[in-house]
């Protein structure tokens, strides 16, 4: 559960989440408002909130905490964008697994670090993953608070998600400044790499729609001409993608098909070998889904990182 609260509003008007609060702190200055959001301790309908131009619609109950027991989470490699009893929405840096590779592994996972958090706030918490990011990818991920949810986001995945964007450094220039990729996937156990056949294989089928955001120096405008005009200057390529499917390797494997491997893949690239920054330039920007209780949509986005665009440069 989420922690205690301490306080509470109703809400009788829309408004923003910081003009309420000024209004209901006793004269608490913007700065002490924008402390309080930044250290976790707003809620609105039981549901962490820390941005202040959040709007607040009549009938809404605002909790704010007295910061007694913070349990926030602090850790250089995770942050948490969202949460309340049934889910946690975080942003995850690359260079963290989702979940352990192995049962009797003791790596320190997303899955790990939120357990612990959840246990500071009750000995009885726990976390289960709905999806996973690579190591190497970084954005943004979900997981449930029982086991029950766990199992129907599991099975209702496609339903509940409505939008689901990646932002990608591809390795040269496309062809075609946007457009889908579908082929059939099938995993190699011993290897556990993924292989894609254009035709029906018995695979597991798998769509992604693609859109050229920027070439490397040069911003794309929709002219072919001036396309074209730079395809023999150019070297990489940041690339929007749009998943119909959501399958193992999907975006890495796809890019990698059409000549176009992900910057700095080691699996199904050129490796760090041939990247300018010490990464895999894959990011998880977009996740939109229906809340599997309360039946809203709800969006979350991660930034772009910053380092995507210092390979274009």
């Amino acid at each position: 559960m989420v922690k205690k609260q301490d306080t509470s509003f109703r809400v009788e008007q829309q408004i923003s989440l910081m003009d309420f609060l000024l209004g209901k702190m006793g004269g608490m200055s913007r700065t002490s408002v924008k402390q309080l959001l930044s250290l976790r301790r707003v809620s609105v309908a039981g549901a962490i909130q820390t941005r202040g131009d959040y709007t607040l619609l009549p009938g809404d109950r605002v909790s704010v905490s007295s910061g007694r027991g913070n349990t926030a989470l602090n850790h250089p490699k995770l942050s948490v964008l969202y949460e309340d009893e049934h889910l946690i929405v975080v942003y995850k840096r690359p260079g963290l697994l989702t979940v352990p590779t192995r049962p009797e592994s003791s790596e320190t996972t997303v899955q790990s670090i939120l357990r612990a958090y959840v246990r500071r706030q009750h000995p009885r918490n726990s976390v289960y993953v709905v999806h996973r990011l690579d190591r190497e990818t970084s954005g943004v991920l979900v997981f449930a608070r029982t086991p029950e949810l766990q199992e129907y986001m599991r099975t209702y995945w496609r339903q509940l998600v409505t939008e689901r964007t990646y932002i990608a450094v591809a390795e040269g220039i496309f062809d075609q400044p946007e457009g889908t990729i579908t082929s059939w996937l099938t995993e190699d156990r011993r290897t556990t790499r993924v292989y894609s056949s254009p035709t029906d294989n018995g695979g597991q089928k798998a769509i992604t729609h693609y859109k050229v955001l920027k070439t490397s120096n040069s911003k794309l405008d929709d002219s072919p001409t001036s396309l074209n005009s730079q395809l023999s200057t150019l070297n990489y390529s940041l690339v929007e993608l749009h998943l119909e499917t959501g399958r193992t390797n999907q975006i890495r494997v796809h890019l990698q098909s059409i000549g176009h491997p992900v910057v700095g893949d080691r699996k199904y690239g050129h490796g760090l070998d041939e990247s300018p920054i010490d990464r895999l330039c894959l990011h998880a920007k977009v996740l939109a889904f229906i809340h599997p209780v309360t039946e809203k949509k709800v969006r979350f986005e991660a930034p772009v990182p910053k380092e995507f665009n210092r390979v274009l440069l």
